[in-house]
């Protein structure tokens, strides 16, 4: 029998394996951001699906919204490789995580000691401070303070939604300026045509009738309404109103930040989510109601990118010994 001299043998082929991923997720009103990590901690993919909030599970079609969107993240995290491990942040949920951690694993298909379920703002806020360094201000379509103590408990601020505060916020902007409008139209109909900010709110509502905002108003989504704030950001150039609102946004976030400073010390305070994006005015204001010694700073939110280290380093931390 002939043999093949060894240096001329095929060579083997490279068996390809897929890279085993953490996926991290930060759901808030107006969208949900995800990130997935390899086992280097690098982002290797990311994305933006539908926004959601613990209102969601009150509803039997906000059930059917939560199940679609996280079977679309599933799907998708799953043809870049082997999801082992999510770390997910929602906003508007509280302590009580069990039925969600669960409903998720289902979902994707792993144990449940391998989906860990928080509040949104807390991978936000370990994605700017380490517990005890500092406050972080968060606004987006609601808004929020919060601080991580040394402990590892979390504490807040404001962020008790939008029916009751959320000064600052989206939401808060869009509400200030459609009571604006809809009061100055009490006292002068049709005055709205002489306004910057009535005619930028009404033409991101698809109307200047009454049955226009209440239709927007009462049947919208919180997100939908909150992104009304970015008619009122673009008014801000040439109408007072809109400037005076957005300034007042600002002093109403700085608002949470004092109490936080006045319940446990000054700390070094962080602004975060996409209010900060509106105009520099809002960030100003902030700035300027905030006493001088508090260290301030402005900080684009990757929490996403966070969580999906965060979840990497449990799958680590899963696959140790004990």
């Amino acid at each position: 029998m002939t043999s093949i001299p060894h240096h001329i043998m095929p060579e083997a082929p490279e068996i390809y394996t897929p890279p085993m991923l953490g996926l991290g997720i930060d759901t808030g009103g107006t969208q949900t951001r995800w990130a997935l990590a390899g086992a280097d901690e690098e982002i290797i993919a990311t994305g933006t699906a539908e926004g959601l909030t613990a209102l969601h599970f009150n509803t039997v079609e906000g059930r059917n919204t939560f199940q679609q969107v996280f079977s679309g993240l599933a799907a998708t995290a799953g043809s870049h490789g082997i999801l082992q491990s999510v770390r997910a942040g929602i906003t508007g949920f509280g302590s009580n995580t069990q039925h969600l951690q669960s409903t998720l694993a289902k979902i994707f298909k792993l144990p449940e000691q391998h989906v860990t379920v928080g509040n949104d703002i807390e991978i936000a806020y370990l994605d700017t401070f380490r517990p005890g360094t500092g406050y972080l201000i968060y606004a987006g379509t609601g808004s929020i303070a919060a601080y991580i103590d040394e402990q590892g408990k979390f504490h807040r601020a404001g962020g008790r939604g939008y029916m009751l505060d959320d000064g600052g916020s989206g939401f808060w902007i869009a509400r200030e300026a459609l009571r604006h409008v809809w009061r100055l139209e009490d006292e002068e109909p049709d005055q709205w045509v002489n306004s910057n900010l009535a005619r930028n709110v009404f033409h991101s509502i698809g109307g200047h009738e009454w049955n226009h905002s209440r239709e927007f108003i009462y049947h919208r989504s919180r997100g939908e309404i909150g992104k009304l704030a970015l008619a009122v950001a673009s008014a801000a150039s040439t109408d007072e109103v809109a400037m005076d609102i957005l300034k007042r946004a600002g002093q109403e976030l700085a608002r949470i930040g004092i109490a936080m400073c006045k319940r446990f010390g000054n700390k070094p305070i962080a602004l975060s989510g996409r209010v900060q994006e509106l105009h520099p005015v809002i960030t100003e204001s902030l700035r300027a109601h905030l006493p001088p010694e508090i260290s301030f700073r402005q900080r684009p939110c990757q929490a996403h990118f966070s969580a999906a280290r965060m979840a990497v380093r449990q799958i680590q931390s899963l696959s140790l010994p004990s």
